[in-house]
Protein backbone atom coordinates (compact mmCIF):
# COMPACT_ATOMS: atom_id res chain seq x y z
CA UNK A 1 0.00 0.00 0.00
CA UNK A 2 3.24 2.31 0.62
CA UNK A 3 3.67 2.41 -3.03
CA UNK A 4 0.36 3.93 -3.67
CA UNK A 5 -0.21 7.29 -3.97
CA UNK A 6 3.19 8.10 -5.66
CA UNK A 7 1.37 10.60 -8.14
CA UNK A 8 0.49 13.00 -5.48
CA UNK A 9 4.02 12.94 -4.58
CA UNK A 10 4.58 14.28 -8.13
CA UNK A 11 2.16 16.80 -7.70
CA UNK A 12 3.74 17.84 -4.60
CA UNK A 13 6.82 18.65 -6.07
CA UNK A 14 5.43 20.67 -8.95
CA UNK A 15 3.39 22.98 -6.49
CA UNK A 16 6.36 23.11 -4.16
CA UNK A 17 8.44 24.27 -7.21
CA UNK A 18 5.73 26.61 -8.57
CA UNK A 19 5.35 28.80 -5.24
CA UNK A 20 9.18 29.10 -5.14
CA UNK A 21 9.29 30.51 -8.07
CA UNK A 22 6.64 32.87 -7.72
CA UNK A 23 8.29 34.00 -4.53
CA UNK A 24 11.93 34.26 -6.41
CA UNK A 25 10.09 36.33 -8.64
CA UNK A 26 7.86 38.23 -6.81
CA UNK A 27 4.96 37.31 -7.89
CA UNK A 28 3.43 36.69 -4.37
CA UNK A 29 0.25 37.52 -5.46
CA UNK A 30 -0.30 34.35 -7.56
CA UNK A 31 0.60 32.34 -4.47
CA UNK A 32 -2.87 32.10 -3.22
CA UNK A 33 -2.97 29.38 -6.13
CA UNK A 34 -0.11 27.39 -5.40
CA UNK A 35 0.47 27.39 -1.43
CA UNK A 36 -2.70 25.77 -0.70
CA UNK A 37 -2.05 22.87 -3.25
CA UNK A 38 1.32 21.98 -1.22
CA UNK A 39 -0.61 20.68 1.92
CA UNK A 40 -3.22 19.50 -0.49
CA UNK A 41 -1.75 16.86 -2.26
CA UNK A 42 0.87 15.40 0.94
CA UNK A 43 -2.69 14.91 3.06
CA UNK A 44 -3.69 13.14 -0.69
CA UNK A 45 -0.78 11.16 -0.38
CA UNK A 46 -1.06 10.49 3.01
CA UNK A 47 -4.74 9.50 3.25
CA UNK A 48 -4.54 7.24 -0.29
CA UNK A 49 -0.62 5.36 1.07
CA UNK A 50 -2.64 5.01 4.56
CA UNK A 51 -5.64 3.29 3.55
CA UNK A 52 -5.12 0.36 5.76
CA UNK A 53 -4.98 2.09 8.95
CA UNK A 54 -8.74 4.22 8.06
CA UNK A 55 -9.84 4.86 10.93
CA UNK A 56 -6.82 4.82 13.28
CA UNK A 57 -6.01 7.74 15.61
CA UNK A 58 -2.68 8.21 13.93
CA UNK A 59 -4.50 8.56 10.68
CA UNK A 60 -6.98 11.03 12.05
CA UNK A 61 -3.82 12.92 14.45
CA UNK A 62 -1.60 13.83 10.77
CA UNK A 63 -4.59 14.36 9.01
CA UNK A 64 -5.42 17.21 11.24
CA UNK A 65 -2.25 18.52 11.25
CA UNK A 66 -1.65 18.55 7.59
CA UNK A 67 -5.09 20.45 7.27
CA UNK A 68 -4.41 22.93 9.92
CA UNK A 69 -1.02 23.40 8.25
CA UNK A 70 -3.04 23.88 4.79
CA UNK A 71 -5.14 26.67 6.72
CA UNK A 72 -2.23 28.53 8.09
CA UNK A 73 -0.88 28.64 4.66
CA UNK A 74 -3.52 30.49 3.57
CA UNK A 75 -4.33 32.60 6.36
CA UNK A 76 -0.46 33.47 6.64
CA UNK A 77 -0.63 35.10 3.09
CA UNK A 78 -2.72 37.82 4.42
CA UNK A 79 -0.42 40.04 7.55
CA UNK A 80 -4.04 41.19 9.15
CA UNK A 81 -4.35 37.60 9.43
CA UNK A 82 -1.04 36.42 10.71
CA UNK A 83 -2.36 35.66 14.49
CA UNK A 84 -5.12 33.30 13.25
CA UNK A 85 -2.65 31.54 11.35
CA UNK A 86 -0.19 31.66 14.48
CA UNK A 87 -2.97 29.82 16.03
CA UNK A 88 -3.79 27.09 12.88
CA UNK A 89 -0.30 25.94 13.26
CA UNK A 90 -0.27 25.98 16.82
CA UNK A 91 -2.93 23.08 16.16
CA UNK A 92 -0.86 21.23 13.75
CA UNK A 93 2.25 20.92 16.27
CA UNK A 94 -0.60 19.74 18.59
CA UNK A 95 -1.76 17.26 16.33
CA UNK A 96 1.74 16.33 15.03
CA UNK A 97 2.95 15.85 18.78
CA UNK A 98 0.09 13.00 19.15
CA UNK A 99 1.11 10.77 15.95
CA UNK A 100 4.76 11.20 17.48
CA UNK A 101 3.41 9.62 20.65
CA UNK A 102 1.29 7.18 18.47
CA UNK A 103 4.70 6.00 16.21
CA UNK A 104 6.68 4.60 19.53
CA UNK A 105 7.15 1.19 20.33
CA UNK A 106 7.61 2.16 24.31
CA UNK A 107 4.70 2.95 26.47
CA UNK A 108 5.28 6.19 28.58
CA UNK A 109 6.11 5.50 32.00
CA UNK A 110 6.66 9.01 34.28
CA UNK A 111 7.88 7.03 37.42
CA UNK A 112 11.03 5.86 35.12
CA UNK A 113 11.94 8.76 32.89
CA UNK A 114 15.02 10.98 34.12
CA UNK A 115 14.16 13.87 34.06
CA UNK A 116 17.75 15.13 34.31
CA UNK A 117 18.68 13.56 31.23
CA UNK A 118 16.04 14.32 29.08
CA UNK A 119 16.34 18.18 30.42
CA UNK A 120 20.38 18.07 28.77
CA UNK A 121 19.38 15.79 25.56
CA UNK A 122 16.73 19.22 24.70
CA UNK A 123 18.95 21.78 26.79
CA UNK A 124 19.83 22.95 22.72
CA UNK A 125 16.76 23.09 21.44
CA UNK A 126 15.81 25.32 24.95
CA UNK A 127 18.64 27.71 24.07
CA UNK A 128 17.82 28.26 20.33
CA UNK A 129 14.10 28.61 21.36
CA UNK A 130 14.47 31.43 24.12
CA UNK A 131 17.66 32.88 21.74
CA UNK A 132 14.81 33.70 19.19
CA UNK A 133 12.34 34.96 21.94
CA UNK A 134 15.17 37.18 23.34
CA UNK A 135 15.54 38.79 19.63
CA UNK A 136 12.25 39.28 18.89
CA UNK A 137 10.12 39.63 21.99
CA UNK A 138 10.35 43.93 22.26
CA UNK A 139 8.59 43.99 18.73
CA UNK A 140 5.74 41.14 19.60
CA UNK A 141 3.77 43.80 22.11
CA UNK A 142 -0.08 42.16 22.05
CA UNK A 143 1.22 38.88 20.56
CA UNK A 144 3.39 37.47 23.19
CA UNK A 145 1.75 35.83 24.99
CA UNK A 146 0.63 33.63 21.90
CA UNK A 147 3.89 33.82 20.24
CA UNK A 148 5.08 32.27 23.48
CA UNK A 149 2.50 29.76 23.76
CA UNK A 150 3.41 28.72 20.24
CA UNK A 151 7.22 28.40 20.99
CA UNK A 152 6.24 26.47 24.04
CA UNK A 153 4.59 23.95 21.87
CA UNK A 154 7.17 23.97 19.05
CA UNK A 155 9.57 23.26 21.62
CA UNK A 156 7.90 20.02 22.55
CA UNK A 157 7.01 19.39 18.85
CA UNK A 158 10.67 19.04 18.37
CA UNK A 159 11.90 17.33 21.67
CA UNK A 160 9.20 14.71 21.31
CA UNK A 161 10.63 13.78 17.56
CA UNK A 162 14.25 13.35 19.46
CA UNK A 163 12.60 11.77 22.08
CA UNK A 164 11.24 8.44 19.28
CA UNK A 165 15.28 7.47 19.43
CA UNK A 166 15.53 3.68 19.69
CA UNK A 167 11.88 3.85 20.14
CA UNK A 168 11.48 2.90 15.99
CA UNK A 169 13.12 2.13 13.09
CA UNK A 170 16.08 4.30 12.22
CA UNK A 171 14.85 5.71 8.50
CA UNK A 172 11.47 6.58 10.41
CA UNK A 173 13.44 8.41 13.30
CA UNK A 174 15.87 10.29 11.04
CA UNK A 175 13.75 11.32 8.99
CA UNK A 176 10.67 12.72 11.35
CA UNK A 177 13.17 14.21 13.35
CA UNK A 178 14.88 16.41 10.54
CA UNK A 179 11.53 17.58 9.40
CA UNK A 180 10.47 18.48 13.31
CA UNK A 181 13.78 20.22 12.90
CA UNK A 182 13.16 22.10 9.93
CA UNK A 183 9.48 22.94 11.02
CA UNK A 184 11.05 24.47 13.96
CA UNK A 185 13.88 26.28 11.89
CA UNK A 186 11.24 27.68 9.10
CA UNK A 187 9.19 29.20 12.60
CA UNK A 188 12.59 30.72 13.71
CA UNK A 189 13.07 32.25 10.50
CA UNK A 190 9.85 33.34 9.85
CA UNK A 191 9.85 34.92 13.46
CA UNK A 192 13.15 36.77 12.94
CA UNK A 193 11.95 38.20 9.59
CA UNK A 194 8.78 39.58 11.01
CA UNK A 195 9.88 40.70 14.19
CA UNK A 196 13.59 41.30 14.39
CA UNK A 197 14.72 42.41 11.08
CA UNK A 198 14.24 41.32 7.31
CA UNK A 199 16.03 37.87 6.28
CA UNK A 200 17.69 38.53 2.53
CA UNK A 201 15.46 35.46 0.11
CA UNK A 202 13.76 34.81 3.85
CA UNK A 203 10.34 33.75 2.24
CA UNK A 204 12.24 30.97 0.27
CA UNK A 205 14.50 29.96 3.30
CA UNK A 206 11.07 29.96 5.26
CA UNK A 207 8.71 27.95 2.55
CA UNK A 208 12.07 26.06 1.61
CA UNK A 209 12.47 24.57 5.17
CA UNK A 210 9.18 24.16 5.79
CA UNK A 211 8.39 22.27 2.60
CA UNK A 212 11.15 19.97 3.45
CA UNK A 213 9.97 19.98 6.97
CA UNK A 214 6.13 18.86 6.41
CA UNK A 215 7.36 15.96 3.41
CA UNK A 216 9.93 14.49 5.96
CA UNK A 217 7.35 14.37 8.76
CA UNK A 218 5.08 12.37 6.35
CA UNK A 219 7.81 10.20 5.11
CA UNK A 220 9.04 9.56 8.63
CA UNK A 221 5.88 8.48 9.43
CA UNK A 222 5.33 6.26 6.79
CA UNK A 223 8.31 4.70 7.24
CA UNK A 224 7.50 3.47 11.05
CA UNK A 225 4.06 2.13 9.36
CA UNK A 226 6.22 -0.20 6.97
CA UNK A 227 8.56 -0.90 9.62
CA UNK A 228 8.45 -0.39 13.36
CA UNK A 229 11.50 -1.16 14.18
Amino acid sequence: MYKKGIVWLYLFLVAALADMALIVHSESQYRIFSKPLLMAFLLGYFLQSTSLIRGSLLRKSVSAALFFSLAGDVLLLFPNLFLYGLGAFFMTHICYIIAFKLTQNHLFNPLKVNFIKMFLYNLPVYILAAFVYFLIHKQLNELKIPVVMYLLVLVMMLTLARERFGRTNAASFWQLFLGAFLFFISDGLLALDRFFEPIPDGDVLIMGTYTLAQLLIIMGIRSHLISPR
